[in-house]
């Protein structure tokens, strides 16, 4: 159960930015939405996903909208970040009066100057949101028993994370894919770089994502390719109804461990609720893995920043030392690579 204290101090210094937010979300429904030279809704520019919100909402938080007063204390406490540490499999992040040189991750290879998830609660549909999914109520993945399993060891594909070998590690490690599934299906936002860029052209829609630099080609048609590759982020393809981009997912590669399988589908709509924001909705339908069809809402609001580079490990240069590594430790008698947490 939500429980909150009202502190009349804090509430005078950080009500202003959220209640300016809101403001400026009530003249949605009189918005004139852009289009471009050929046509079609302009989505086009820089975009940012950053914010405390995260997919699932944390344990402990019944409501899926409060009010400015409530979003205050939510997000004063550590709850937020507990929680996107645990998405993003972190097990330890630094508090911003703990200086520049904390550590944020429990191995120290970062410190708090490159944490930068946002601080304040998402707005979406003009309203203060707690997760971004909306349906089931709960605000948690709906995952069955046997989807749950599946996800975490999916049948013919190899286990990640030994030191075997290259192609053994994490996809984020080797620089393919980023660990806070920025790219999609589904978008999601993370502990840094939320940016994303979008690029419209007769028959394309091109999303570039600032974390690891992965980016979404989505065809414009309604048929889905059969050429038997799989590739990451899935096979997308769009359309547009009305003011809105419409985009369908399927068949993502396997080693991504993405919110759906082959069997499955993402439906994603984009639409502009105002000049500064995106209205981001999804659907995740995939019966192999849940108990039901379920997704949300997320907002991605215009950025005054540029997308920078993600340049990761150039060329994987880490690679050889991570491995001599291993191998001087199982030299020593150690063994590595046992306990291993399953990337998703």
């Amino acid at each position: 159960m939500l429980t909150l204290t009202t502190r009349l101090p804090v509430l005078l210094a950080v009500l202003t930015p959220i209640a300016l937010a809101l403001s400026a979300g009530a003249t949605a429904q009189d918005y004139v939405r852009p289009t471009t030279e050929f046509g079609v809704p302009d989505l086009q520019g820089t975009w940012s996903a950053a914010s405390i919100t995260n997919l699932t909402r944390p344990n402990g938080v019944e409501q899926l909208v409060v009010t400015a007063a409530e979003a205050i204390e939510l997000e004063r406490s550590n709850i937020w970040n507990r929680v996107g540490a645990e998405q993003n499999g972190v097990q330890e992040v630094a508090l911003p009066d703990a200086g520049d040189r904390a550590a944020a991750f429990n191995t120290r290879g970062y410190n708090y100057f490159w944490i930068d998830p946002g601080t304040h609660l998402g707005i979406v549909r003009d309203e203060i949101r707690t997760s971004w999914i909306t349906n089931p109520p709960n605000g948690q993945i709906p995952y069955s028993e046997s989807g749950r399993a599946l996800q975490r060891d999916p049948a013919g594909v190899p286990r990640m994370g030994s030191f075997d070998g290259p192609e053994t590690r994490p996809l984020a490690e080797r620089c393919l894919l980023s660990f806070s599934n920025a790219g999609g299906p589904v978008m999601q936002n993370g502990l840094y770089n939320n940016t994303y860029q979008i690029v419209q052209a007769p028959g394309y829609v091109m999303i570039l994502v600032e974390m690891v630099h992965d980016v979404r080609i989505i065809r414009l048609d309604k048929d889905h390719s059969d050429n038997g590759i799989r590739r990451w982020l899935g096979d997308s393809v769009g359309w547009y109804e009305g003011d809105t981009l419409v985009v369908k997912t399927v068949n993502p590669h396997p080693l991504q461990r993405a919110l759906i399988t082959d069997a499955g589908e993402v439906t994603e709509r984009f639409t502009r609720w105002s000049e500064d924001q995106i209205l981001y909705e999804f659907t995740v339908d995939d019966p192999s893995l849940y108990t039901q069809t379920w997704g949300g809402e997320m907002s991605l609001n215009r950025s005054a920043e540029p997308l920078y580079e993600y340049a990761c490990h150039e060329g994987n240069h880490s690679f050889p030392g991570i491995l001599a590594g291993a191998r001087r430790l199982e030299a020593d008698g150690e063994k590595v690579g046992e306990n291993l947490e399953v990337e998703r």
